[in-house]
């Protein structure tokens, strides 16, 4: 029976504060709605600021900044693309849009992120990229990624979209790679409603990218196109949220590391869960509050995710592996597809009070 004394614990929601409402009807008023205006400016540079990179160009979404990369580093249906087998589907689709093949590998048991000695075993001489994806806000392993990407000649694309402000050996996500890929869906730690953003030091990328989001337009000849464009820019209105939201981000890190201190605390001893990673040299933002049930099949962690919400609290399963889905090729990928089904999120959003936490993690270990 539902608990009606607990009100719904969603999963997740923004922290809009009064600094956001400011800067959007500042953006409304000035009549500058669309992809123009100041905050799209303020955004890129900050970002940019905030990644130690030299460059940040703001999309629509942060599939379509993946898109974008891909296609100005001339990724195509010759191409081979080597993802993770673990992590939401877009990193794929992405991949899709330009023909290329999708070469889905397994993951690290440690770090839930892409093995490097899986994508060592996957290159071939058509493999043109490799997207890392820092999986739920914690980083992939960067300096073996790189160095393989290195030796082979292949580009690495990260995938950050999880994972604003996570660091290795003090350097942010988003400037380790070629280019970086962000997401500012109302989901992530900061958001601009919809939206993404590239990172990159390569000014030859960079100007190649911001030529493509605008249909590919001469800069010096209007309305001339020279060759196929995208329609990828972000508003000048979701860049003022996103500015807003970007002024507050270390102090909505510092209460993501607090939330996941909660969960620590009341589970971390419970034998059967295991918690985010927590690695040395590594900087776990916590997008989302992970945990595996160890002994559990897939039937019983969706039971239990039944109960929760019976009691009033959302959740979220671990993604589904992209090599089990009708569009891709299906792989070997052992750790991928034990995790993936025995995985559970649970809401970690900025404004979850420390009551309901512990009233979160007190349902959860009497339904275990």
């Amino acid at each position: 029976m539902k608990n009606s004394k607990i009100d719904y614990i969603p999963i997740s929601q923004p922290s809009i504060t009064q600094k956001e409402i400011d800067y959007v009807t500042d953006a409304v008023k000035s009549g500058w709605v669309s992809s123009l205006g100041t905050y799209v400016d303020k955004f890129e540079k900050m970002f940019s600021e905030y990644c130690d990179t030299k460059y940040a160009l703001t999309t629509a979404n942060g599939t379509v900044a993946l898109h974008l990369a891909l296609a100005a580093l001339g990724i195509n249906q010759k191409d081979e693309v080597i993802v993770p087998d673990f992590t939401f589907v877009a990193t794929a689709n992405a991949v899709k849009y330009l023909g290329a093949k999708v070469i889905t590998v397994d993951i690290d048991e440690e770090t839930y992120c892409i093995s490097p000695k899986a994508i060592e075993k996957a290159i071939t001489l058509k493999t043109k990229a490799i997207v890392p994806v820092h999986l739920y806000g914690q980083p992939a392993n960067m300096d073996e990624i790189n160095t393989i990407a290195r030796n082979n000649n292949i580009f690495v694309i990260e995938d950050a979209a999880e994972a604003h402000g996570a660091e290795i050996n003090g350097r942010k996500v988003g400037g380790l790679g070629e280019a970086g890929i962000f997401s500012f869906y109302g989901n992530k730690i900061i958001t601009s409603g919809e939206g993404g953003m590239i990172t990159t030091n390569n000014h030859i990328l960079y100007e190649k990218m911001k030529y493509l989001r605008d249909q590919a337009m001469s800069p010096e000849k209007r309305y001339w196109h020279t060759e196929i464009g995208f329609n990828y820019r972000m508003t000048n209105l979701q860049a003022a949220l996103g500015l807003a939201q970007l002024e507050r981000i270390d102090n909505i890190l510092e209460k993501k590391v607090e939330i996941f201190s909660w969960y620590h605390n009341n589970l971390n001893n419970i034998k059967g869960i295991k918690l985010n990673p927590k690695l040395a040299n590594y900087r776990n933002v916590y997008w989302v509050i992970c945990i595996e049930l160890l002994d559990f099949s897939e039937n019983q962690r969706d039971n239990i995710m039944e109960k929760l919400k019976e009691h009033n609290i959302d959740s979220r399963p671990y993604f589904y592996p992209i090599s089990e889905m009708p569009m891709y090729s299906r792989v070997n990928t052992p750790v991928t597809q034990l995790i993936s089904r025995r995985g559970i999120n649970l809401p970690s959003y900025y404004d979850i009070t420390q009551d309901q936490v512990l009233y979160i993690c007190d349902t959860l270990k009497k339904l275990l």
